[in-house]
């Protein structure tokens, strides 16, 4: 069994596309799930200690117990948690992957956008 890892929003339209979509780019057979209301804005301002530790500590889990060592970070279009445009969503994933680089310095991590078609892109 092999594993990948996702901090995606918890908005239900981007978790399959995502899911699909990493299974196929990094030939997985699960994608653990870590989701929060815009967890980008979360991990780049990192102005909320508790959750950015949660999810760290759910990452954690993923990589420790399922031996996941890839990490995708997700913004979409879209965002009701993250209501920001585009281009500050793109500086957010950069800034998350920054945080998670930090925290797992051994993992391939990546950004990935969801376009308005649920279309996932590899930033």
């Amino acid at each position: 069994m092999s594993f990948c890892t996702v901090v995606n929003c918890m908005d239900g339209r981007v978790q399959l596309p995502v899911i699909t979509y990493l299974m196929d780019l990094f030939g997985v057979d699960y994608v653990d799930s870590v989701t929060e209301p815009g967890p980008i804005r979360i991990l780049a301002e990192q102005t909320n200690s508790n959750t950015v530790q949660s999810i760290i500590d759910r990452i954690r889990i993923s990589t420790e117990k399922h031996g996941s060592k890839t990490i995708a970070v997700v913004g979409h279009h879209d965002c009701a948690g993250n209501p920001m445009p585009k281009e500050v969503q793109l500086e957010q994933i950069s800034k998350a992957i920054d945080c998670l680089s930090r925290e797992f310095p051994n993992a391939e991590i990546i950004g990935l956008w969801v376009d308005e078609e649920w279309k996932v892109h590899r930033l």
